[in-house]
């Protein structure tokens, strides 16, 4: 059988484009859509038109991106995935997980609930509420203010005093309070571990001038190998496995940072991760490492289907 794999993406979106290209290779039938495209349709047999498929279902489905929007479009695209997987449509990453990402509360609530090491955290609505926890916390250590929803860096802020906290208009009335992990620079360094079905495919070292280490933000990708022990490159896997297993995402950027002492903490999951400052140190194709994740999926899949006894088979005699 011909797998047919819908990617949900912009389709300018490059990475996009590589993993399209890569299922071709492999024999997969590919269409890029973006999720605002498909639609909620009581007149189509599954309930849901997508363009290209002339009414059919894939067999998987890839998001490499979902586009802004506002609330309720955001919603009704969401809603499209958790639908694909209410038709049991296996969805890479599941809206369930894309939500838990996004979300940096309920990241953190499924980290510190999984037994993983992540710095202590507040998230609060309301200044009044923000400043007690800062109140409380600013005497023994700095604390880190992110936008519940955000990504590359954007909006995070060190809060070192009552008067460094925004007004609540500037962030939704909601504070994300994380303590600053104390770590040697600059250069400062963290690490992003990418995990695919389980298994780490890649890591990297980002190392820059500013605390906030992402790529966007001028940090340098360096290989991890040679800069830590073999016994910290073995912890910086397993914490991000578990991460990932944490979320319930089938693959993932894991952010961990490393404390002055050398203690690891993980600090964000990312269920859309980019690779391009990731791919440029590292020998795996990124690309085709993740190709070859799902289609095995789906065929150990079938597998185990064919391999199941039908409901209509007439048990054996005793």
């Amino acid at each position: 059988m011909i797998p047919r794999i819908l990617i949900v993406s912009d389709v300018s979106d490059a990475r996009a484009k590589g993993l399209a290209a890569r299922l071709d290779r492999r024999g997969a039938v590919v269409a890029t859509v973006p999720l605002a495209a498909i639609a909620f349709d009581t007149g189509s047999p599954s309930g849901l038109s997508i363009p290209g498929f002339d009414g059919a279902l894939p067999d998987a489905v890839l998001v490499r991106s979902i586009a802004a929007g506002s609330f309720e479009a955001v919603t009704r695209r969401l809603g499209v995935l958790h639908a694909f997987g209410k038709l049991s449509i296996p969805v890479w990453n599941s809206a369930q997980a894309i939500e838990r990402c996004v979300d940096k509360s309920m990241t953190t609530f499924l980290l510190k609930n999984a037994g993983l090491p992540t710095p202590p955290t507040t998230a609060v609505e309301g200044r009044a509420m923000a400043e007690t926890i800062a109140e409380r916390e600013l005497p023994f250590t700095p604390l880190v203010l992110k936008p519940l929803f955000g990504a590359q860096g954007r909006g995070i802020r060190l809060i070192e005093t009552l008067s460094d906290l925004p007004a609540e208009d500037e962030v939704n009335g909601v504070y994300y309070l994380q303590h600053y992990v104390p770590r040697p620079g600059p250069p400062f360094r963290d690490f992003r571990v990418f995990v695919c079905a389980g298994e780490v495919l890649a890591m990297m070292s980002r190392r820059g001038d500013d605390w906030i280490t992402n790529v966007n933000r001028g940090a340098v990708p360096e290989q991890v190998s040679g800069q830590v022990s073999v016994h910290a490159e073995t912890e910086l896997a397993a914490l991000a496995r578990a991460a990932a297993a944490a979320i319930g995402a089938d693959f993932a950027g894991v952010d961990i940072v490393p404390a002055a002492d050398g203690k690891l903490f993980v600090l964000e999951v990312n269920s859309m991760p980019a690779w391009s400052g990731l791919q440029s140190v590292v020998a795996v194709n990124i690309a085709d490492a993740i190709a070859d994740a799902l289609l095995k999926f789906l065929a150990d899949r079938t597998e185990a289907a064919a391999a199941r006894p039908s409901r209509l088979t007439a048990p054996a005699n005793s």
